[in-house]
């Protein structure tokens, strides 16, 4: 075995960013087809306080359905759902919901969301679901369209990611304006812009999606949905579950992708003519020190196979495979190029 140690210029480092699509199959768009919730899982406790959306019906498919992202409802009053104790009249799913966002992304028990300049009573949350995507969501790539009533109004939701010259942060990471229009980009024009301020908030850094429940509620002609949302008191929080669910799967147009930074090492071994050309195999050595084959003494060759490398106190650290033996002799110079993903 024989050493050599590296310079600073053997040494780059390189950082990629890698995107794909967020939903299950290498789909970039949730269609009708792929989106479903379970009356199963809804019926439980956990139905009080959000519902899982799945690719397949989950129920028909129980093998082979995977969820995809949740729907959550939340109100800082805590109206719209079912008081969890009937001696605190605000302890509901819902200002559970919101309270436990509100800390997540503010960072402060005490703020609430505010959109523009008000401030809604309720709230949407669509969390990601974790496996669906690796680092973060990538602006530019949410578009959600929503869909209401019987007579259809139609939404069509993305982040403004494209337009804006300077990032804004919160305490979960940047957080951009979500607005009527497509791909990043706004639209222009009267009637897209709702009368309660934005249509919510992305936060690619930890997935989610934070929609204004009062500009969705409000009418088209305020730049609303025209949805219906019971913020009375007492109210099964499934009744704005269920629609919201409902306009999601009728506009059936669920855009998404994911982004990752991969870092990457590249170290370069640089074995110059008159290095490493004689085998250090102790075979190859007779018991008085001396080559055993005279062939080794004029005209040596040797085959590299493997580079480890070391750090200064002699532990590997990483192995690198050669794909074939590399033949090295003095009339031959070698370049490995080693890269080390993380």
């Amino acid at each position: 075995m024989s050493f050599k140690r590296l310079d600073p210029e053997d040494i780059s480092i390189s950082a990629d960013s890698v995107v794909a699509p967020a939903w299950t199959g290498q789909l970039t768009t949730l269609a009708t087809a792929n989106i479903y919730t379970s009356s199963t899982d809804n019926a439980t406790s956990a139905g009080n306080y959000y519902y899982n959306i799945y690719n397949l019906d989950p129920i028909a498919n129980p093998s082979t359905a995977v969820k995809q992202f949740s729907i959550a409802y939340g109100n800082y009053l805590g109206s719209g759902s079912t008081a969890l104790n009937l001696n605190v009249s605000s302890s509901t799913p819902s200002s559970i919901n919101y309270g436990q966002y509100r800390t997540l992304v503010n960072g402060d028990e005490n703020t609430n969301f505010t959109f523009g300049t008000v401030i809604p009573k309720s709230i949407f949350i669509i969390t990601v679901n974790r496996s669906r995507y690796k680092e973060k969501l990538l602006p530019g790539s949410f578009n959600l369209t929503l869909t209401s009533g019987s007579v259809p109004l139609t939404l069509r939701l993305t982040d403004n990611s494209k337009t804006v010259s300077t990032v804004s942060y919160v305490d979960s990471g940047r957080v951009y304006d979500i607005v009527s229009g497509l791909n990043g980009v706004p639209y222009s024009g009267t009637g897209f812009t709702p009368a309660s301020g934005s249509y919510g908030k992305f936060l690619p850094d930890i997935g989610t999606i934070i929609l204004n429940g009062d500009a969705l509620s409000g009418s088209l002609a305020a730049g609303g949905l025209g949805m219906f949302i019971n913020q009375n008191n007492g109210v099964d929080t499934r009744v704005n579950l269920s629609a919201m669910y409902d306009v999601v799967k009728t506009g059936g147009n669920f855009k998404l992708q994911s982004e990752e930074t991969i870092s990457s090492n590249y170290i370069f071994v640089r074995v110059r003519n008159g290095e490493y050309n004689y085998s250090t195999n102790p075979s190859n050595i007779t018991g008085s020190g001396e080559l055993r084959y005279n062939v080794m003494i004029n005209s040596p060759q040797a085959y590299m196979t493997t580079v480890g490398l070391y750090n200064d106190n002699n532990d590997l650290l990483a192995v690198a495979k050669l794909s074939k033996p590399l033949l090295k002799d003095f009339t031959k110079e070698a370049l490995v190029r080693i890269k080390l993903g993380y």
